[in-house]
């Protein structure tokens, strides 16, 4: 019997000590779900690291196909009768040197640049996914474009969830003028249009990946702050709180060793949200312009471009672009839900 309880006594000991994050792990793993969308995260993670590095998708500006290629799934376009130019007639063979002195070379030149032509490399019918109106590979336009939108929304979501939980936890945690002061900075960005914030942002900035990242950042702060700021004052009149601030322990300590980890859930919920809707506004943004330059490669720019070609019947840069956004929000959206779950308070006590 008393071997029976020094073992029950062990166990609840080891339970007792388990810690915030060593639970919600062992929660985490438990969550197939949520451990499959976790792993599609990190292999995107993987490739865009790959090409960042230049290991894959570096080539994406080269005009590796014909125009518009379609994907090699459906095979290659019938050939157009002819070259799609106009023959010019031939008259007839007469001496033109007297009325242009260049006569003579322009037979030469017509040679030399056949030879050229015939020594380009070819240029190839179909392409796995595709090509776009300049033959460039689709899918390693997919592929480069995903480093930037995800980096852009991502970055941007870090950004705004880092502004609005540093100022929402003093605002909730200390209140007063502290909370009254940040109170007014947020009716402020709250009183103007988001779209017009943005365009004043932009204007200010310009354009580029790195001028993105700050206007969706400065700009979508204002939501975590208003969330964390309500749980703070929640947590901060509770029972822990207070037992912690009894025996000593500062003001910094009670708001990041003991009130964050408690409302972690809740900004990793909105963290989520943050990154999905700044991958869109990268989207709208580089269609209207403000966004990537021009010399760089987003879901953006290709949903742009695919909006010309889709009238022509070239759908396979639309369908590209939104199955690589397609799989990646849903599995952000699926792991990020799962860490939440994780991290719950109220689910400590399941298995």
């Amino acid at each position: 019997m008393s071997a029976v309880l020094t073992a029950a006594a062990d166990e609840g000991a080891a339970a007792v000590s388990e810690g915030v994050w060593h639970a919600a792990w062992r929660r985490f793993k438990g969550d197939r779900v949520g451990l499959g969308s976790m792993v599609v995260v990190l292999a995107f993670v993987l490739l865009i690291a790959a090409a960042a590095a230049g290991l894959v998708a570096r080539d994406w500006q080269d005009e590796v196909g014909v125009p518009n290629a379609p994907p090699t799934l459906l095979g290659a376009r019938a050939a157009a009768a002819g070259d799609g130019g106009i023959e010019s007639p031939q008259g007839p063979d007469v001496d033109l040197s007297d009325i242009d002195p260049l006569a003579p070379r322009y037979r030469e030149w017509e040679e030399r640049a056949r030879q050229y032509r015939t020594q380009e490399q070819p240029k190839r019918e179909t392409l796995p996914f595709g090509g776009d109106r300049l033959g460039r590979d689709v899918l390693a336009k997919a592929i480069k474009g995903t480093e930037i939108s995800v980096f852009v929304g991502v970055a941007a979501a870090l950004g705004a969830t880092f502004i609005g939980t540093m100022l929402g936890a003093l605002a909730g945690f200390f209140g007063g003028r502290v909370g009254d002061l940040l109170e007014w900075v947020y009716n402020v960005f709250e009183s103007i249009p988001n779209i017009l914030l943005i365009f004043a942002f932009a204007a200010v900035v310009g354009r580029g990946v790195e001028g993105v990242v700050v206007i969706l950042t400065f700009t979508g702060w204002t939501g975590m702050y208003r969330q964390v700021r309500a749980e703070f004052i929640k947590h901060s009149t509770r029972e822990y709180v207070r037992s912690a601030e009894a025996i000593g322990a500062s003001a910094a300590s009670r708001m990041f060793r003991h009130i964050l980890p408690n409302v972690s859930h809740v900004i990793l919920v909105r963290m989520s949200l943050l990154a999905v809707g700044f991958i869109k506004a990268e989207v709208i943004l580089s269609y209207l312009g403000l966004g990537v330059r021009v010399d760089q490669v987003s879901w953006g720019t290709m949903l742009a471009e695919a909006q010309n070609e889709l009238i022509l019947g070239y759908w396979w840069q639309l369908a590209t672009a939104t199955l690589f956004m397609a799989v990646f929000v849903t599995a952000f959206s699926l792991a990020t839900d799962a860490l939440r779950d994780a991290l719950d308070p109220k689910l400590k006590g399941l298995a």
